[in-house]
C-alpha cells in the first residue's frame, strides 16, 4: 500500500500536481467559522455546492425573505444548493438577540433548516475574514441586512444581489439555477 501510495505521488509529481494543491479549497470557501452552536466549521466542507451566502437580522423589513430563503433551499438542496445565514447586528441594531434566541426565533417563526452561523460583523475593522473574502470578490460594503453572495461550485463568487432581491425573484433564481447547471 505504502509502496502504491509512494508511486501515485512521484506520477503525480511529474505531472506537476501536489496532494497539498488537490486539498486547498479554490475561492472564498477557504475559512473556518462558528456556526449558531459554536462549533467550528470549515466552509470547505461546502465545496462542489452552490452556495447562497446571506446576513441576516431578526427585526428587519426584508426579516419575511427568511421564508423564501428556506423555500428555496429546500427547493434545490438536492440537486447541491446551500444557504447560510451569518446573523449580523451592525445595521439599524436589528439582530439584537445571541445566538440562541435568533436559532429559536428562525426555526419556530420561518422553521429555517438551512445552516446558520454566529453573530459576525460584515463591515468596519472587525469584519469576519469571510465576509471580507466575499467583498475582495465582489467589492463595496455592504449595505444592509439580507444581501447575497452567490458562490459557484468550484468556490468562485458568481453575483452579489442586494437586499431588495426576493430569494423567489427570477433574477436570484435564474442564478442559481445557471450555477446548478439545470
Amino acid at each position: 500500500m505504502l509502496r502504491l501510495l509512494c508511486a501515485m505521488t512521484s506520477v503525480l509529481g511529474l505531472l506537476g500536481i501536489t496532494l497539498q494543491a488537490a486539498e486547498k479549497p479554490e475561492g472564498v470557501l477557504n475559512h473556518t467559522v462558528k456556526n449558531i452552536e459554536g462549533k467550528e466549521i470549515k466552509l470547505s466542507e461546502y465545496q462542489g455546492k452552490v452556495v447562497l451566502v446571506v446576513n441576516v437580522a431578526s427585526k428587519c423589513g426584508y426579516t419575511r425573505q427568511y421564508k423564501t430563503l428556506q423555500s428555496l433551499y429546500e427547493k434545490y438542496k438536492d440537486k447541491g444548493l446551500v444557504v447560510l445565514g451569518f446573523p449580523c447586528n451592525q445595521f439599524g441594531k436589528q439582530e439584537p438577540g445571541d445566538e440562541a434566541a435568533i436559532m429559536e426565533f428562525c426555526s419556530s417563526k420561518y422553521q429555517v433548516t438551512f445552516p446558520m452561523f454566529s453573530k459576525i460583523d460584515v463591515n468596519g475593522a472587525e469584519t469576519s475574514s469571510f465576509y471580507a473574502a466575499l467583498k475582495e470578490k465582489a467589492p463595496g460594503d455592504i449595505k444592509w441586512n439580507f444581501e447575497k453572495f452567490l458562490i459557484g461550485r468550484n468556490g468562485e463568487v458568481i453575483k452579489r444581489f442586494g437586499s431588495k432581491v426576493e430569494p423567489d425573484g427570477q433574477e436570484l433564481v435564474s442564478a442559481v439555477e445557471a450555477a446548478l447547471g439545470k
